[in-house]
């Protein structure tokens, strides 16, 4: 069934330089430049958000160029290292409250320990998603080793970010922190707790220990589309976590290299990790405005101006024609050019973590 995006009464643009609204709280220890908005309220939003497209989408010529040249999956020997790829899944670490600990559950699904809470990213734990082969990778922790989830945060609604049935899975009052346009797939399905935000806008999550986890909604160089009916109906983006203790996380989701990298950096300045893409690039005429490359990535690191990088969105689904092995080396040569320490490149197997104490 198509989604119908709602609208919003006047039309919503981005209001880069206010801090808050008038009564409102600050964001916990946080120097974001955004708008905090309440939780879980319901909101009217334009029907189409393709003003926010940095690059244009493919046309029919475009199409006609991917179906002849067919070049959308690695060959038997882009997939000869299948086996090689890293996959190490180990107990979910015991993290300080006013610490954090990542935990990569493969492609953009992070289970994020930040300010006391549980917080899955992009959850995907199904073998399949529409259109794709099955996983490379099994999910590198299992479901019910996961402990209670505090919340979830959607980057956008493509199948292999917005997974219906790993969705099913978790319970209708889970807090959802999602893109706007987004709120009524998940009010469809019972989630009463949904918060729909737009670029530059935040809520904040209270947290045991009288703490506060902010949630900030930022941009991204992509788009969105579900059906063959509702593209740009719903808007895309990353998102960036800080807890009371300072702590704080950027989660990508899905994007192109571009100039909005800089800006995050300059509006959350200090951020402790960055999880950036680096899979699904080629080939790049066809996907070089929506999925960075594993040099894009590095550079969109130094544009953001993080202490930490860590690599997601390759090793788990075949989405393009690179070999499937070749996203990790591509980013570690990129990083060792950099000069910056190794230890802050966190390239991490399917299953593994770090912790911030």
């Amino acid at each position: 069934m198509t989604e119908q995006a709602e609208r919003t009464e006047p039309p919503h643009r981005p209001r880069p330089e206010q801090p808050g609204e008038p009564g409102e709280s600050p964001p916990p220890r946080s120097r974001s430049r955004s708008v905090t908005r309440p939780l879980y309220e319901l909101r009217r939003w334009p029907r189409s958000f393709a003003d926010r497209l940095t690059a244009p989408l493919p046309g029919v010529r475009a199409l006609a160029r991917l179906a002849r040249e067919g070049a959308v999956r690695p060959g038997a020997e882009g997939l000869r290292d299948t086996p090689l790829l890293p996959f190490v899944p180990g107990p979910l670490p015991a993290a300080d409250p006013s610490g954090l600990a990542v935990t990569w559950a493969g492609h953009a699904s992070w289970v994020l320990s930040i300010g006391g809470l549980t917080v899955l990213t992009d959850p995907v734990w199904s073998h399949r998603i529409l259109g794709t082969p099955a996983r490379l990778t099994p999910v590198g922790v299992r479901w019910e080793d996961l402990p209670r989830v505090d919340a979830v945060v959607i980057s956008h609604n493509h199948f292999d970010h917005l997974d219906a049935p790993t969705l099913r899975r978790l319970p209708h009052g889970t807090p959802v922190f999602a893109p706007a346009g987004l709120g009524r797939w998940f009010r469809r399905r019972r989630f009463s707790r949904v918060t729909e935000l737009d670029w530059w806008e935040g809520a904040e999550l209270p947290a045991p220990g009288g703490r506060r986890v902010r949630f900030d909604f930022v941009p991204a160089h992509h788009w969105s589309k579900r059906t063959l009916t509702d593209t740009c109906r719903s808007l895309w983006g990353g998102w960036v976590l800080t807890s009371s203790s300072g702590r704080s996380v950027y989660f990508a989701g899905d994007t192109g290299y571009g100039h909005w990298f800089k800006e995050i950096g300059r509006r959350h300045p200090g951020l402790d990790v960055a999880l950036l893409p680096i899979g699904a690039y080629e080939p790049r005429w066809w996907l070089g405005d929506v999925h960075t490359d594993p040099e894009e990535a590095v550079r969109a690191f130094e544009d953001l101006g993080a202490r930490n990088m860590a690599p997601m969105h390759w090793a788990t689904f075949v989405l393009s024609a690179e070999p499937v092995l070749e996203p990790l080396t591509r980013v570690r040569a990129a990083w060792a050019r950099t000069g910056r320490p190794r230890d802050e490149l966190w390239d991490l197997p399917v299953g593994g973590s770090r912790v911030l104490p």
